[in-house]
């Protein structure tokens, strides 16, 4: 009997040996806090530090504004998703005007290919975007080949409402969707437009516009920065460049005001549209140029709050 009563009591002392061994072992390997650190108990897991919050940008919602006049309409693209959203009749169409001129200088550079254009030709594709001017435009429109300029407009940026002027395909008089607007928009800024050369040059001319509204001397010095890039607030104009172009006229056929917003920017892209009576009234390309604003400001996300002072939207459209 003292030989397995031995044995048991060594087996025993083993396995309180063991036991005691696991918490040492444990703390050693623990750097001595074992679980609970010093002390014992639970451990303690950091908290996860707070996100920092979005970037403000523009984002689809509704628009208000005090407009009184025959058309009004605007989209927004998200250029990461491609998804359009807009007003009910982002579809209607306005006559370009100088808004399309983007598009023409484009096409030309474009189609030099490896070519580099004369001094020339660029300075027209610079003051054709800078201070809109018509006779730069209508020089490298000519030089495109006229309608189909237009033609490959409504081709390469898969276009669905456009449509060119009939008599003499004026670039000017083409009417254009403020749906197809956010996609020539989306096609200048992606590449397609320009080819990969010339891409970067011609955002960054639309994001040097010169003049203001008022500032309108001749066909060849038209004031274009004004509009969308007034409505946005400092924290998404820091983010990077916004590349514009506008377009106005007012045209005696049918007495108004047609006026155009574009802005471009590597998240989105914004067009606002409308007519308005011109002739005998006192409504001036300033008050589409304050609708813009307005509609840009409102599609802010998160909202600024009231420290913007940006035109006020009043009124249900």
């Amino acid at each position: 009997m003292r030989p397995r009563v031995t044995m048991v009591l060594a087996i025993v002392a083993v396995l309180i040996g063991g036991v005691m061994l696991v918490p040492a072992a444990y703390a050693k390997f623990s750097d001595g806090d074992g679980l609970g650190g010093i002390g014992g108990g639970v451990a303690q897991v950091p908290a996860p530090a707070p996100s920092a919050p979005p970037e403000p940008t523009l984002a689809a919602g509704p628009v208000s504004v005090d407009f009184k006049g025959k058309f009004f309409s605007w989209a927004l693209m998200d250029r990461k998703t491609g998804k359009i959203n807009g007003a009910p009749n982002m579809t209607s169409t306005n006559s370009t005007e100088s808004m399309i001129k983007a598009w023409i200088v484009s096409d030309y550079l474009r189609n030099l290919r490896d070519k580099a254009p004369s001094a020339t030709r660029k300075k027209q594709a610079e003051t054709a975007i800078r201070d809109s001017n018509d006779i730069s435009a209508e020089a490298l429109y000519n030089a495109g080949g006229r309608k189909p300029v237009l033609e490959r407009l409504i081709k390469m940026c898969k276009l669905t409402d456009t449509k060119i002027e009939p008599a003499k395909a004026k670039w000017a008089y083409t009417q254009m969707s403020p749906q197809d607007a956010v996609r020539m928009g989306d096609c200048i800024g992606d590449g397609t437009a320009a080819g990969p050369k010339w891409t970067k040059w011609v955002l960054n001319e639309m994001a040097n516009v010169r003049g203001s509204v008022k500032d309108q001397k001749s066909t060849t010095v038209q004031g274009g920065h004004w509009g969308i890039v007034d409505g946005l607030p400092e924290s998404i104009t820091s983010q990077g460049p916004v590349s514009i172009k506008n377009g106005f006229t007012m045209l005696w056929a049918d007495g108004q005001w047609h006026v155009n917003c574009l802005a471009v920017t590597d998240d989105w892209t914004l067009a606002v549209m409308m007519r308005y009576p011109g002739a005998g009234n006192t409504k001036t390309p300033s008050y589409g140029a304050k609708v813009c604003a307005s509609v840009a400001t409102q599609l802010v996300t998160p909202q600024p709050g009231a420290a913007l002072k940006v035109p006020q939207p009043v009124g249900k459209l």
